[in-house]
């Protein structure tokens, strides 16, 4: 016999916990299934030094603060790992941990779907997918193995001891990139870090976080991109403190700085002339959130100091000026390649009509066109803050909100007149 429920949510992240608080304050029935613990990902698969990207007083879910952690200071991966543990103890999330989901289909002839997992068959008129956008690492099959001595991905790093002795490439100019190259060169590695198009915010700009300006400027609530849109990376880092990524500063300190990875050969790998203009054009979205910034300070009147040097940008480094395009990796002794290069979903498990021609989630607010399947956590769900901590939060609302008004439409059995 199979178990029954009125939802099942898979998995036990952030999204999972904050389904499962609205689920549980609107009083449905469910069950959260996580394969591993919860928040596994930011234990297991993230390096050892990362921190919040956001300060504490805004990464985090409205009913509970960081603990040992300064409103402004940025949380450590364990203890933002650890938050998720008691922010489900304190709601009683029914999460069950070391459960593995295999399949989810619809049943014939009846509501509601039968759900697989490694403990067991489960019964459920609805189901959330709230595995994030983080669950397989892509390396572009560029270099060869067997080319240098070591290739990974950003989330299988953990510290510079990790890799061989000798130089480092990284790829990608989002925060794991930078904060990944910037990290290597403080231990004393030669690093090369190539840059694609990105944005650059300021972690801080007249004294308040970048976080506080997308909020009042309503960045934040920019709705989502049309289908397929390019999702352009941000970078930023709350490492050390916090502080602006900015590629000068990487440059001066002695990261050389490469456009974006195109080709190998026999050897060498070749950059694509762009540098310069990603530099150029992360600089222009920087500056655009200064101007967009000072306006709303005259405008409504804020006695903040103002900062006319964080409008001045400087030269471009040589690096820039005059690039690279050609790298000869044992000439240059590089013995490691780090791809900081992002993921790709993985829902073979989900056999329901709920995705389009490219085998993406096709849905809207998280509500997908499969009747009873729900998606939670991605990028640009609902809005640009979806995938942050206190973003998913409120999306979970809304599905919950879905849930329980479609529930109220099955549960009706007519008049019987």
């Amino acid at each position: 016999m199979s178990e029954e429920t009125e939802v099942v949510v898979v998995g036990a992240g952030q999204a999972g916990v904050a389904m499962s608080e609205h689920l549980g304050a609107g009083g449905v029935p469910h069950i959260v299934l996580e394969r591993h613990r919860i928040a596994e990902r930011w234990r297991s698969e993230r390096w050892d030094s990362l921190v919040a990207n956001g300060p504490a007083w805004h990464d985090r879910f409205p009913g509970l603060e960081f603990s040992a952690v300064a409103p402004d200071g940025f949380a450590a991966k364990e203890q933002v790992a650890d938050y998720f543990v008691a922010y489900a103890e304190k709601i009683g999330a029914p999460i069950r941990t070391g459960v593995e989901v295999t399949s989810v289909r619809r049943h014939a002839g009846r509501p509601g779907f039968r759900v697989e997992t490694s403990q067991g068959p489960i019964d459920a008129r609805f189901v959330v997918a709230a595995t994030g956008p983080f669950q397989h690492p892509v390396i572009p099959p560029v270099v060869p193995d067997g080319a240098v001595a070591v290739q990974l991905h950003s989330s299988g790093y953990r510290n510079p001891q990790q890799l061989p002795e000798g130089a480092v490439l990284v790829v990608g100019a989002g925060s794991s990139g930078v904060q990944i190259a910037d990290e290597l060169r403080r231990s004393g590695r030669r690093v090369f870090l190539s840059v694609g198009p990105h944005d650059r915010p300021p972690r801080q700009y007249r004294g308040r976080d970048f976080c506080w300006w997308l909020g009042v400027l309503g960045l934040w609530d920019a709705e989502t991109p049309p289908q397929g849109a390019a999702h352009v990376t941000i970078a930023v880092s709350g490492a050390r403190g916090g502080h602006t990524v900015d590629f000068r500063t990487l440059a001066a300190d002695g990261v050389e700085l490469v456009g974006m990875t195109a080709s190998h050969d026999d050897g060498v790998l070749r950059f694509a002339p762009d540098l310069a203009e990603n530099i150029a054009l992360g600089d222009a979205k920087y500056l655009a959130l200064l101007r967009a910034a000072d306006a709303y300070a005259e405008r409504n009147g804020l006695d903040l100091p103002e900062e006319p040097e964080a409008h001045v940008l400087g030269p471009d480094p040589r690096c820039v000026s005059e690039p690279r395009l050609e790298l000869d990796l044992a000439g240059a002794g590089v013995t490691s390649i780090v791809w900081a290069t992002g993921f790709a979903a993985d829902y073979s498990w989900l056999g329901v009509d709920a995705f389009d021609a490219n085998g993406r989630p096709d849905q809207r607010r998280g509500v997908s066109r499969e009747p009873g399947v729900y998606f939670l956590g991605l990028p640009w769900l609902s809005r640009r803050g979806s995938s942050f901590i206190w973003g998913v939060w409120h999306d979970a609302r809304y599905v919950a909100d879905h849930i329980t008004t479609q529930r109220g439409y099955l549960a009706y059995h007519g008049t019987g007149n």
